[in-house]
């Protein structure tokens, strides 16, 4: 083109070496985009292309072979910024495939040797040195340290890894010798079961970018009509001149052309879900990160989603004369032989406390169905379980000041257990699942993000729900729910606020999430059921994420729209200049070529927003 420019100085525009020149110019530059664009003219299938391909040809047929060839080369210019763009907001998951090592250190039988991660079989034992990253997902079988899961999870605070503790392909161990039993393969790893599914996510179609396409299949027909009608209709019927129209049809064919609209939608989509997949939020496609930025009403799952679903010991109530930790001792030798679910909370607190309880013998050991439990203790009859079982079997029944006690605890939503002897209870056990710590908070950033309600749904009895409901904020609660009535509650909400989300552990609330408009799971990592059923999951078990996934979602909303909004609107500016017959190649393939830029960056501005 630059050879055509200068010939065209020294010979002439006219000249057969200008003409030349540029001649070469538009195949060199064009040449791919006339192949497509030719195809798609003899399909009668209208895009862009189909436009610049008889917006050059034409420019040719007029003479303006220096204007083609601008047009050419800086359509090829917007193309390689256009996949520019798209290739930088795809890094972030390229990114996430480099994470895991491509070999690692294995023990089969008495031998340790290096192979490659696809050679590796479930059941092998993988050695993990300290700063080395883990290439397998797998259960720790020997060592300790704590492990770095900022690229499956989105946690900055290294982990603590030990035995029987899971750890993950791509993680970073940090400080101790670990030795890894495989659990599965190099394709079934959660990190390759990530990039699959945010791969899928960024070529789904979401809702604004079906009407995208939908819109320039009818619009690039109509700006071709009138393009013709801009070249025929002046010079025919008002003695206009040909040449002067024909250029003018030719410049509207190109300001016309979508590209701009066609790029507006996908480079947002793209560029969010691989910055929340960097933050350990994977949404699982374009059409839910939409709906998440529309959602007016979120429903939360109590137990494993607000609270920690494991019960601990919150209140320990020794009675006046009774030794406290050899009291506690002896009650959690005797919870030690029980199968009951708050069993496991009174051993967790003893072993906390370093209390011998194991090496207790307990003689005459019985269950007492539904109400609790006995056994001996150096000759001595010892009884744990509900209040009611403490009323049968005291003479007066339990005394007044402790009934207090007892009813002031359950109003706090905790099952509260007595333990004691035939004559008197020594001492009262509050246990409670216990409310995660960013509960509060959360709630209180979505209805400051204008979330118009959040609600509590769960199977548990109304007192522990009030108590939990209240400590956290939420603006009602249901509870004593089956999951149909989950369901039902989904179902009411959506009649009343169009768009609302679900939040669950992605197995017992499978239901009410497929039934909302978007369901959420909670710990992702490691958990197939909640990689499959959730639109989103919020891989580290981190309710935080919460806020930053619907921030995110309605920031891309916003761009999307602001992408749509100004494609069109530079078209209709652009050609508005054909009626005083000021609209030039040059201008069309600038404004057409400056839009598709502007509304590239604008998508990109979605990779700077952090998770606060």
């Amino acid at each position: 083109m630059l050879i055509g420019w200068l010939s065209g100085q020294i010979n002439g525009e006219e000249s057969l070496s200008s003409i030349l020149a540029y001649g070469a110019s538009i195949l060199v530059g064009g040449y791919r985009l006339f192949t497509t664009g030719l195809k798609n003219l003899f399909r009668l299938e209208f895009d862009m292309r189909t436009l610049m391909t008889i917006a050059v040809i034409g420019a040719a047929i007029i003479g303006e072979w220096g204007e083609g060839a601008t047009v050419v080369i800086l359509f090829a210019i917007s193309e390689a910024l256009e996949s520019y763009s798209m290739d930088k907001a795809r890094q972030s998951i390229r990114s996430l495939m480099d994470i895991a090592p491509k070999e690692a250190l294995i023990r089969r039988g008495n031998q340790e040797f290096t192979v490659d991660v696809d050679d590796i079989l479930i059941g092998d034992i993988l050695i993990v040195k300290p700063g080395q990253k883990i290439a397998m997902d797998g259960i720790v079988i020997k060592g300790l340290s704590s492990v770095n899961q900022a690229a499956i999870t989105g946690e900055s605070v290294p982990v603590s890894k030990t035995i029987d503790d899971e750890v993950f392909a791509g993680t970073l161990n940090e400080e101790g010798l670990l030795e890894v039993k495989v659990t599965k393969h190099v394709d079934d790893t959660t990190i390759a079961k990530i990039i699959h599914l945010v791969e899928e996510a960024q070529a789904e179609r979401a809702p604004s970018q079906a009407f995208v396409d939908k819109f320039a299949k009818y619009y690039t027909p109509i700006i071709m009509l009138l393009a013709l009608g801009v070249a025929v209709v002046p010079p025919l019927f008002f003695g206009g001149d040909w040449d002067k129209w024909i250029y003018q049809g030719l410049a509207a064919l190109v300001v016309g052309c979508p590209c701009a609209l066609v790029i507006s939608t996908p480079v947002a989509i793209v560029t969010a879900i691989g910055n929340a997949a960097r933050n350990g939020v994977l949404i699982k496609g374009g059409i839910h990160l939409e709906e998440m930025g529309a959602i007016k009403a979120i429903a939360f799952d109590k137990t494993g989603t607000l609270t920690h679903g494991v019960p601990v010991v919150t209140d320990y109530i020794p009675q006046q004369g009774t030794e406290s930790n050899e009291f506690l001792t002896i009650i959690a030798a005797l919870e030690n032989g029980s199968q009951h679910p708050l069993a496991s909370a009174i051993m967790k607190k003893a072993k906390q406390d370093n209390l011998p309880y194991k090496e207790l013998t307990i003689e005459d050991f019985s269950s007492i169905t539904g109400k609790g439990l006995k056994g001996k203790v150096n000759d001595k009859m010892y009884y744990v379980g509900s209040p009611n079982l403490f009323d049968e079997i005291l003479t007066n029944g339990i005394p007044y000041n402790l009934k207090t006690t007892i009813s002031e605890l359950q109003n706090m939503g905790k099952t509260v257990m007595a333990a004691g002897t035939e004559t008197e209870i020594l001492g009262l056990l509050a246990v409670a699942d216990e409310v995660r710590r960013d509960s509060k908070s959360v709630i209180q950033k979505l209805h400051s993000l204008g979330i118009q309600e959040t609600i509590m749904l769960t199977g548990d009895n109304s007192g522990t729900a009030i108590a939990i409901g209240n400590q956290v904020g939420v603006s009602d609660i249901k509870a004593e729910l089956l999951p149909q009535d989950k369901l039902t509650s989904i179902k009411e909400l959506r009649s009343k606020y169009d768009r609302v989300a679900m939040v669950g552990d992605g197995v017992n609330d499978a239901p009410a999430l497929a039934a909302s408009t978007v369901g959420i799971a909670m710990g992702g990592a490691g958990t197939d059921t909640a990689l499959e059923t959730a639109d989103i999951a919020l891989m580290a078990d981190d309710l935080s994420k919460l806020p930053f996934t619907l921030n995110l979602s309605r920031k891309a909303l916003n761009i999307i729209k602001q992408n749509i909004t100004f494609s069109l609107g530079i078209k209709l500016v652009a050609l508005l200049l054909v009626i005083p017959g000021w609209l030039t190649l040059w201008i069309a393939i600038f404004a057409d070529m400056g839009a598709t830029l502007i509304v590239t960056l604008n998508g990109l501005r979605l990779l700077k927003i952090k998770d606060k």
